[in-house]
């Protein structure tokens, strides 16, 4: 486990002056990593810093790094970065928090040419994400999904031994603020004997989801053993995995989701460290009794003790009609990363355990964020209850949601732009953010 150092200090302020202020999802203490550029399509590696963003490849120009440093910094994405060995990446980290700190004065006159306004950059996928994998690690939102189609068996037997996912599409991830098109495909017959219909989606969907990076990854055939997990996660950032969920039910049996998922997933810009979220480690989730104990290669005391991250998560919705009367988004839900019934080290030694090659940059995402209470759904087909299920479970509120102008939503509507937030606080450090994960559905071509 990563080791909490003078980057972590609460009491260590920068020179920039808008991360000192209360609130910032980018403090000294974050600095966590992007892609962006200025208008002359030409990517750069950068670094959040209050409302700024530092360029790293003009900080290599300047001098400023080591020279096993340089050529990963000046890239077009994180890759490079992602594969260094861990030591390295602390020492990056340490430069890059001496450099902004507010007692280095000689690094803010050579530095000040380096920072760019946020809101006058664009941002870019921030690696080539050469796989992507969708996991189903909320045992809340396992529950809930179960019990609206098998209600007497909501978990299926393997729930509880193995993190269950499924191979998702790399190509269509897509970087914050990016429109999604209503997808179209085929649905399940409305009446037995009758042919399948193909029409745009009705029943479309957000997942509120965080995902991670891997950072050095294993050769074919070799595994990734749980002790050694931590060394292999890089960073984190929030997802959006879009579904179609009246084409899920069409196509998911017998091997699961396909273009009900891939038209478009949607990923924050920003790559919070797995350094920068130190002092966030928590316990893993506490099983009930009764549950199974994971399999020997998935348990260790290090994971039990501290293979938790305590992220606080929000979703908001802003509709067509809301932007046009200028009302701020709605808040849907508020969940907890710790409700995960598996951490991200059991997830990404269990996907490599089989021997598949995992590389730097490849993405795995938790599945649906849910916690207990129905404010804690990270789905709309949770929240409204699979909207107007013909069978709701007895006791579970399927109200659709109402909107501040009038609207109800049971899935989204066209013109709906869903928002993403994620931060980390305690009274120990300094509250630490993922910025925003936004998309705008737009109508089926």
């Amino acid at each position: 486990m990563i080791a909490i150092d003078f980057t972590h200090d609460p009491q260590r302020e920068s020179w920039i002056d808008s991360a000192n202020e209360a609130g910032t999802d980018f403090p000294i203490q974050n600095l966590p990593f992007t892609v962006f550029h200025t208008g002359d399509g030409d990517p750069r590696i950068g670094v959040g810093i209050g409302d700024q963003v530092l360029d790293l490849r003009y900080c290599a120009a300047q001098g400023l790094l080591d020279a096993a440093l340089v050529e990963p910094a000046q890239r077009q994405v994180l890759n490079g970065l992602m594969s260094l060995e861990p030591a390295r990446r602390v020492q990056l980290r340490q430069a890059i928090s001496q450099w902004l700190h507010v007692d280095t004065s000689t690094s803010q006159a050579v530095l000040q040419e380096g920072l760019y306004p946020q809101d006058a950059v664009e941002f870019c996928l921030p690696c080539q994400i050469h796989d992507y994998t969708d996991f189903y690690a909320s045992i809340f939102h396992a529950t809930n999904v179960g019990s609206m189609f098998r209600p007497n068996n909501p978990l299926l037997p393997n729930y509880k031994h193995i993190p269950i996912g499924y191979h998702g599409r790399a190509s269509s991830v897509v970087i914050s603020g990016t429109d999604v098109v209503r997808p179209v495909g085929q649905k399940a017959p409305a009446e037995e004997g009758q042919d399948p219909t193909r029409s745009p989606a009705a029943l479309l969907d957000y997942e509120l989801e965080v995902g991670f990076y891997v950072a050095q990854g294993n050769p074919l055939g070799s595994t990734i053993p749980l002790e050694l997990a931590e060394q292999h996660l890089f960073g984190m950032c929030l997802v959006n995995d879009w579904s179609a969920r009246d084409l899920q039910k069409w196509e998911y049996q017998p091997l699961g989701p396909f273009l009900a998922k891939s038209f478009a997933t949607t990923v924050s810009p920003w790559v919070v460290t797995m350094e920068a979220l130190a002092p966030f480690r928590v316990p893993e989730y506490q099983r009930p009794d009764g549950d199974p104990q994971p399999l020997d290669y998935l348990s260790s005391p290090e994971n039990s003790a501290s293979g938790g991250v305590d992220i606080q998560l929000q979703v908001s919705l802003l509709s067509k009609q809301m932007r046009e009367k200028s009302l701020p988004p709605q808040s849907l839900s508020q969940t907890r990363f710790t409700n995960m019934y598996w951490t991200i080290a059991q997830i990404l030694t269990h996907h490599a355990s089989n021997g598949c090659n995992l590389q730097p940059g490849d993405l795995m995402a938790s599945g649906t964020v849910s916690g207990p209470e129905r404010n804690e759904r990270g789905s709309m087909l949770e929240l409204t209850w699979n909207g107007d299920a013909a069978n709701p479970t007895p006791g579970t509120d399927r109200t659709p949601l109402q909107l501040p102008t009038g609207e109800e939503r049971k899935f989204l509507g066209d013109g709906d732009e869903l928002i993403l937030h994620g931060f980390c606080e305690n009274e120990q450090y300094r509250r630490i953010g993922f910025g925003e994960c936004r998309g705008t559905v737009q109508p089926a071509r």
